[in-house]
């Protein structure tokens, strides 16, 4: 059940098609295994669950060639796992750390042995973002962040927050967005 929520959550923000939106080219997600179970966050890691939110954003992005970042808690100052082809295409600088279900959290360690060559980075700028369970994603989102409300605003206990962001409107009331 919580692979299928998860999958369907990232799923329906990636397909959104939106003109004032970006197209999803890298994807956050941040999501709590306590929150998922029924617990509060950063009290009830479920090492389980968070494999299973894992296995299920990979293969969402996967699906359709988009990166994907797994934000780790804060006990990591909410650093990022991806793969070293993704930190390289984003010119990103690995740090050195390896996350474990209470010092990265649930979802991010398992995220991290699931990938082929994981590292950890400490900020990315994302074209859409998942939050399951409060994780507050949003420091890593490109600005301007636009709100998604998801049909499937739930995995297990948690709720889902998204958000896919759009480029800077400049300019003030004589400014045109079209030609």
């Amino acid at each position: 059940m919580i692979y299928e929520q998860t999958k369907t959550a990232c799923l329906e923000l990636i397909r959104l098609e939106r003109a004032d939106v970006r197209p999803v080219r890298l994807l956050v997600v941040g999501a709590s295994s306590s929150e998922v179970g029924g617990g509060q966050i950063g009290k009830a890691s479920q090492p389980q669950l968070g494999g299973e939110i894992a296995r299920a954003a990979l293969d969402a992005a996967r699906e359709f060639g988009v990166d994907v970042a797994f934000q780790c808690c804060e006990h990591l100052n909410r650093a990022l796992v991806v793969e070293r082809r993704v930190a390289e295409k984003y010119g990103l600088e690995p740090v050195c750390v390896v996350p474990y279900p209470k010092a990265g959290g649930s979802v991010a360690s398992a995220a991290y042995r699931m990938m082929d060559e994981p590292v950890v980075v400490e900020a990315i700028r994302a074209d859409a973002g998942i939050d399951i369970g409060d994780t507050l994603i949003g420091m890593h989102l490109k600005p301007v962040a636009v709100p998604v409300r998801l049909a499937a605003n739930l995995v297990g206990e948690a709720r889902v927050v998204a958000a896919r962001t759009r480029a800077k409107l400049i300019g003030g009331e004589r400014a045109k967005y079209n030609l």
